[in-house]
């Protein structure tokens, strides 16, 4: 139970409260339901019209459920809940609701952000492209794991790795560009052939019949994905996000880079260096296999 007076409005998605559904609700006799608050701020999540019935019949304390996370989770809430129960959401406050989603977590699925804002899919898609948001190259699904939106882009990805590093474990390949494990030892065997690593059935699949980056090219998501990320104020703002985009910040978006590079490492240097480089690769991956375990929990 907290005291009225302490909590305060919070960021609805509901543009417009109702009066008479806040009379409504003081004249209900019993207890009021518990309303949901961030407690940092101590601003209403969901509840906001039965917080102002309490006031009106002159309560002085209200049931709570606190809610820990950050305020753009806190919204996330928010728009849940009144999806859920309540009043509903006009398709104008839910419209909105899905820009302000995509704009905090871009890498949700279309389904996944509309099942939490509730409308379709394809609304939501129909918004992330009036908004300019190009989605990465991998979106979070519904059941918190992450899938492809390329399956090619994905074969090239593990090329790229396998033509680095042959003897690299197809489970951790599997891990970094977002495919099967299956797919990832069929790209390493064609790899070793010399082959494509990308069959010629699945190059018609690519969007718009463009054809497929070649082996060794810079990914044209790399820069993309790096530019959004020193824009994200959670990484820029914090202590280890701008170490971890330090870290992010170095050549590779360019095969030059690394021919130039490799050319002015010294003979007697070339053999440690060359290992070092294995040893910061597998740092990579393992560090790129402790994000993916931890993706299901981290929504």
């Amino acid at each position: 139970m907290v005291p009225v007076s302490r909590l305060l409005p919070g960021d609805s998605p509901r543009k417009d409260a109702s009066a008479a559904h806040v009379e409504e609700l003081a004249a209900v006799g019993a207890p009021l339901p518990p309303i949901t608050v961030h407690r940092a701020s101590m601003r209403v999540i969901d509840g906001a019209h039965r917080l102002r019935a309490a006031r009106l019949r002159g309560d002085r304390t209200i049931a709570v459920r606190f809610f820990d996370g950050d305020e753009r989770d806190a919204f996330v809430l928010a728009v849940r809940l009144n999806t859920a129960h309540g009043l509903p959401l006009t398709l104008a406050e839910r419209k909105a609701a899905a820009q302000r989603v995509i704009g905090y977590h871009p890498q949700w699925s279309d389904r996944a952000i509309a099942a939490v804002v509730g409308v379709s899919d394809k609304t939501v898609a129909a918004l992330r492209g009036e908004s300019g948001a190009t989605p990465p190259f991998e979106r979070l699904g519904r059941d918190g794991r992450y899938y492809p939106r390329d399956r090619v882009a994905g074969r090239l990805r593990a090329g790229e790795i396998f033509a680095r590093n042959p003897k690299a474990s197809p489970l951790e390949v599997a891990r970094v560009a977002g495919i099967s494990a299956t797919t990832a030892k069929d790209v390493r065997a064609r790899v070793r052939r010399g082959e494509d690593p990308v069959p010629e059935t699945h190059r018609a699949r690519l969007s718009g019949g463009r054809a497929a980056t070649p082996v060794g090219a810079p990914s044209p998501d790399r820069r993309t994905i790096a530019r959004r990320l020193r824009a994200d104020p959670s990484m820029r703002f914090s202590e280890s996000g701008r170490t971890l985009l330090r870290r992010l910040d170095g050549p590779g978006t360019d095969p030059a880079e690394w021919v130039a590079l490799a050319g002015s490492v010294p003979g007697h240097c070339k053999h440690v260096v060359a290992e070092l480089a294995r040893m910061c690769a597998e740092d990579w991956l393992r560090f790129a296999a402790a994000l993916e375990n931890r993706s299901a929990t981290a929504c």
